[in-house]
């Protein structure tokens, strides 16, 4: 055996302990084939690889992004369906990939469910294997220590023995593991890099645990208040709702909270003219104790209670209008939200009649204006009606009017914000066009032959939209989140290593002391460390008189050496 092998095969026994990695069964060529049991085992031996593990962590950050790209309908089924609508080839083949509901498919449940069985796979052998590092004791020195790559000698006058228990008080002063072993301490330490490895691996299973829980127990539901009006955490009273397929209706919390004054306020000039400066709902809350509380909801800001967060969302207008018959009776009053277009909220909705109106013979019918609303107008023949600026400078509404049947009984959902006039005939004015106006707050639109009227009411509400949520996964997942981080500095910063010193008297009756160390990978602060140790253990069994006139000697000569070369290369 070569001198190269035989080092070779020195560190690695000398280092084999090092990782709690499992150690890897080879299968000779030639030798019997694998059976089922075998290929089971082989199968095993892969996914729980480290290896496979990154592979599913990469396969599973590749099939989140459709999720991010595409609509989901777990999270708007509106904007599903305007994709399939205005992309006829493409949804087919997305559907058929269950790319509109990546989280809950087939293969997206697969990559994880296989990452999850993996990570434990990872994990469970390498903590045994590390509790019966921490159980056991440093390994014994090797037989030369002048192979390991930081090494340092001397020779002292000391006792071996007294060198040895210097040498053991020393390295357990600096926390290692340090014993003595025959004519040597051994001594380990940074145990913390294997136990952040394993931290790191076990804070990924909490996060996909926390992941799975948040959406099998999730709930989330929109709703959309005007000034005055409140919302309780009942199914019913949601715009739309969403929940996991373990939630229950029951595990809602029971609270409710009253919009009592939303608050926005804009840049008024420069570049950043209409950007929001400030955006806050303020609300009065109460709980089942019967306790009421006032606080102020703000983006990122959101109010919890019980375990529910309420975002602030958006926000719009609802002018107030009123609507009288050819009668003069009051048939309808009050504030109707309108949704904004643009950044300057521009808004657009219907003010629908549902009930109480009857033409001039008697009929009863339902009315049906669609409204156009712009809390900055810009004024008459300058452009297009839409709003120079968000905040209510110079409001503006346009109506349109329609009677007969709004289509509401017919059981069949419908959007509130838009007008069916399928069975609605429209109001026309004197040249036959389409009745319509324009109207500034206190203004009144009279409809033709007598049909009544609408008023554009001074009083001009606004509306907020706010997002319930539960999500009971987020602390953990937060708490995964931190401790893989954790995890993962300690494993890349921490190194272990191995220190031995080695303590004998030589044959002139010197006590020879050697100090080596080893770690899992090359790094330039072992053999500082060791120079360190060296050093302080020096100043207990420092260098022996006649030693060191012996090194003095040897060091002048090779001085002279040094000095003679150049000298010769001169004369040539």
């Amino acid at each position: 055996m070569s001198k190269t092998e035989t080092t070779e095969r020195d560190m690695a026994a000398a280092g084999a302990q090092l990782s709690t990695a499992p150690k890897e069964e080879l299968i000779q060529a030639g030798g019997p084939t694998l059976g089922v049991i075998g290929w089971i085992r082989w199968f095993w031996r892969q996914l729980t690889s480290m290896r496979v593990a990154l592979i599913l962590l990469f396969l599973l950050s590749l099939g989140a992004i459709p999720g991010s790209l595409i609509p989901q309908n777990s999270a708007d089924e509106l904007k599903v369906r305007s994709f399939k609508e205005a992309h006829e080839t493409l949804a087919p083949i997305y559907d058929k990939l269950q790319l509109f509901d990546v989280y809950s498919s087939v293969w997206f449940s697969a990559i994880y469910i296989l990452l999850f069985i993996s990570l434990i796979g990872c994990i469970i052998p390498r903590t045994w294997q590390f509790v019966g590092q921490l159980r056991g004791r440093p390994p014994a020195a090797p037989k030369r220590l002048t192979r390991l790559p930081a090494y340092t000698t001397w020779r002292t006058g000391s006792a071996p023995e007294d060198v040895r228990e210097a040498a053991l008080a020393l390295l357990r002063k600096r926390r290692f593991r340090a014993h003595p072993a025959g004519d040597a301490v051994a001594a380990e330490k940074g145990y913390l890099r294997e136990v952040g490895n394993l931290v790191f691996h076990i804070a990924l299973i909490v996060m996909l645990v926390a992941f799975a829980m948040g959406q099998l127990f999730k709930s989330e539901g929109g709703k959309l208040i005007v000034e005055g009006d409140g919302f309780s955490n009942t199914l019913t009273q949601y715009d739309d709702f969403r929940s996991g397929s373990l939630f229950s209706t029951d595990e809602l919390a029971p609270f409710s909270f009253t919009l009592n004054q939303f608050t926005g306020t804009y840049e008024t000039s420069g570049p950043q003219r209409g950007t929001p400066r400030t955006f806050e709902a303020d609300v009065t809350y109460s709980r089942p104790d019967g306790g009421k509380k006032r606080s102020v909801i703000r983006v990122n800001e959101p109010l919890e209670i019980d375990g529910s967060k309420v975002y602030l969302l958006s926000h719009g207008y609802a002018p107030v209008v009123t609507v009288k018959d050819g009668k003069g009776k009051v048939v309808y009053h009050g504030a109707v939200p309108l949704l904004p277009i643009d950044n300057n909220v521009t808004s657009t909705g219907v003010i629908k009649v549902m009930d109480g109106y009857r033409d001039k013979t008697g009929k009863k019918q339902q009315l049906g204006f669609p409204a156009f609303f712009v809390p900055t107008y810009a004024g008459k023949g300058k452009g297009q009606m839409f709003s120079q600026f968000p905040g209510l400078a110079f409001p503006a509404l346009n109506l349109s009017a329609y009677h007969g049947d709004l289509r509401v009984d017919g059981g069949l959902p419908q959007n509130v914000y838009q007008l069916d006039t399928s069975k609605m005939k429209p109001f026309k004015g004197a040249g036959g066009d389409i009745f319509k106006k324009t109207l500034l707050p206190g203004e009144t639109m009279t409809l033709p032959e007598g049909a009544g009227s609408i008023t554009f009411e001074k009083e001009i509400k606004e509306w907020a939209s706010f997002q319930i949520s539960q999500q009971p996964g987020n602390g953990l997942a937060l708490a995964g989140a931190i401790a893989a981080i954790a995890g993962l500095v300690g494993s890349l910063f921490i190194q272990r290593r191995r220190v031995w010193v080695r303590a004998v008297r030589g044959d002139d009756g010197v006590t020879v002391v050697e100090m080596a160390g080893l770690g899992r990978s090359e790094s330039a602060k072992l053999p500082e460390e060791l120079a360190d140790l060296a050093v302080t253990l020096h100043s207990v069994a420092p260098t022996a008189p006649e030693a060191e006139e012996a090194d003095q000697a040897v060091e002048a000569d090779q001085a002279v050496e040094a000095d003679e070369v150049p000298a010769e290369g001169a004369q040539k």
